[in-house]
C-alpha cells in the first residue's frame, strides 16, 4: 500500500523536479512538465462511475500513450481507473491504497523517463546502469 510520503520520496528523488500546491493539491513536476498529481474525485466524475468510485487518495500519473493506459486499466482494474474527463488523455487514476510501492515506484519513473528533457533522462538512464 502506498502513501502520499512515498509519491513524494520516489518522484523528489528523481532529477529535477519539484513540488508544487495548487489549490491545496500536490503535484508534482519535472521542469515545468506536470509528472503526477493528487486528483481526488469531482461530482462529474462521481455521476460517471456510480457505485464503481473509489473512496480514498486518488494519483494521476501520465503515462506513454494511450495504449499504455488502457493495458494498465485492463490489468489491474482494482488499481488502476479513468473517467470521463481523461478520455483522450495518457493519464491514468490510481487508488494509492491498492498499488505497491515498487509498482508505483516503476510508474513514476516511466512517466518522469518521457516527459524530462531527453538529455537529463538519458543522463539517469546511463547513471543507473
Amino acid at each position: 500500500m502506498a502513501t502520499w510520503d512515498d509519491v513524494r520520496r520516489i518522484v523528489l528523488d528523481l532529477p529535477e523536479t519539484s513540488e508544487r500546491t495548487s489549490r491545496g493539491l500536490a503535484r508534482w513536476q519535472v521542469k515545468e512538465k506536470l509528472l503526477t498529481w493528487e486528483r481526488p474525485l469531482r461530482q462529474p466524475d462521481f455521476q460517471a462511475l456510480g457505485d464503481a468510485a473509489p473512496d480514498g487518495d486518488i494519483l494521476a500519473v501520465w503515462v506513454e500513450d494511450l495504449g499504455v493506459k488502457e493495458a494498465l486499466l485492463y490489468d489491474d482494474p482494482d488499481v488502476f481507473f479513468t473517467t470521463p474527463h481523461f478520455d483522450g488523455h495518457a493519464v491514468v487514476l490510481i487508488r494509492l491504497a491498492a498499488i505497491q510501492v515498487d509498482e508505483l515506484e516503476e510508474l513514476i519513473i516511466e512517466a518522469w523517463l518521457d516527459r524530462a528533457p531527453k538529455r537529463v533522462a538519458a543522463e539517469y538512464l546511463k547513471a543507473e546502469e
